[in-house]
């Protein structure tokens, strides 16, 4: 067992308070919410069950950890309804809305900049004489 291996490898939950796997080698019946989704399930309020680590060096503890949940105590995820529907549709409209313009710049506004890019930087869309 290499020592980067043996360091992600505690299905007990001394170390880390939690059973945790190394990467790709997480137990059968367990799952990461991403894997959940795809099947059509979600947490639906259970703890966590067990984690995976692996090294990263883009992360500042060095290490990237993903939360794993019990398949059997999955529920399915909540059908769309029409008012949810029409709530997400406005908020996206919201986040296109220049507040500056009132128009829909169809793209979401960067929070960067807080307007759309025409009334950001208007001497660039000028027409050139």
């Amino acid at each position: 067992m290499t020592p980067a291996f043996g360091k992600c490898f505690d299905p007990t939950g001394t170390t880390w308070g939690l059973p945790t796997y190394p990467w790709r080698l997480a137990p059968d019946g367990l799952a990461t919410r991403r894997q959940l989704r795809a099947l059509g399930l979600r947490p639906g309020g259970q703890p966590i069950a067990a984690q995976v680590m692996r090294r990263s060096r883009r992360r500042k503890t060095g290490v990237q950890v993903a939360y794993l949940y019990q398949l059997n105590l999955a529920k399915p995820v909540r059908p769309m309804t029409p008012a949810r529907s029409a709530a997400l549709a406005a908020a996206m409209r919201a986040r296109r809305t220049c507040p500056q313009c009132h128009a829909d710049a169809g793209y979401c506004i960067p929070t960067s900049l807080g307007v759309c890019v025409t009334c950001a930087y208007p001497d660039d869309f000028t027409e050139a004489a």
